[in-house]
């Protein structure tokens, strides 16, 4: 078979932060496929095919994708971010699982993309410098139970936590419930960091402490970072904060 199938993460946002490995595949490739947003971001030009749709038919896309290769077409399936946390990889991973035998013999690659997650963290400082963990507040594909169980074992744990898709119009409740969970369970004042739009244009960042978070603070476009109790909070005079968590925890 001539086709591939790359899957790429087209970064946060600004277009110095998409590696180079992932703009060569985007000039090489003969079809582009994901969510509208992401495909927008790929420049067009001649022989090229954009493929946008909706962002809940993430098995449909992936399936178009591996069809498309199977016919010897050079396919770039784009997420923001990177491809393999809450993005497409799995998603076509799971359509190859479902598919024909001669899917899996197809030459498939996942390229790494700088997530949002990461590019928050480097905007404030060092909240993630110790162990943490990533959660999607999205109830879309998983029951909210599931949701506020992780919740409680996180910070039980007292592992620094990612908020990813906090917020939206059609989930305004699921936010304010988690940060009632938060309050409930991390019995502290710990530093919550609201990172929107990160590295793009309409960038904007806070830092407050648990106790005074709100959930009309976030919306699908903020990451939220919430300290451990390690967190640190580093102030300084007419400039910005910086968080941190230490690397080492007392015994």
């Amino acid at each position: 078979m001539s086709g591939w199938l790359k899957v790429v993460g087209l970064g946060p946002g600004r277009d110095a932060l998409i590696t180079p490995e992932v703009s060569q595949i985007l000039l090489e490739a003969t079809d582009i496929i994901g969510y509208f947003p992401y495909v927008a971001r790929v420049q067009k030009r001649p022989g090229l095919t954009l493929h946008g749709s909706d962002n809940r038919v993430e098995l449909d896309r992936s399936k178009l994708a591996l069809f498309l290769a199977a016919e010897g077409k050079k396919v770039a399936v784009v997420s923001s971010g990177d491809p393999g946390v809450f993005a497409m990889a799995a998603a076509v991973f799971e359509a190859i699982e479902q598919g024909p035998d001669q899917w899996c013999q197809l030459d498939i690659e996942v390229l790494p993309g700088i997530t949002a997650m990461l590019a928050a963290s480097a905007r404030a400082g060092a909240p993630l410098g110790h162990d943490f963990c990533a959660i999607n507040l999205s109830d879309n594909l998983k029951p909210w139970h599931l949701i506020e169980k992780r919740l409680r074992l996180a910070s039980e744990a007292d592992f620094a936590m990612a908020f990813y898709n906090p917020r939206s119009k059609a989930r305004p409740d699921g936010f304010a419930r988690a940060l009632e969970i938060l309050k409930e369970c991390c019995k502290d004042d710990r530093p919550v960091v609201f990172a929107r739009a990160v590295s793009t244009k309409d960038e904007t960042l806070s830092i407050v402490g648990l106790s005074q978070t709100t959930a009309d603070m976030a919306d699908m476009r903020t990451m939220v970072i919430v300290g451990s109790s390690q967190t640190r909070v580093i102030s300084r005079v007419g400039q910005a904060a910086w968080v941190y968590t230490p690397r080492s925890v007392p015994e």
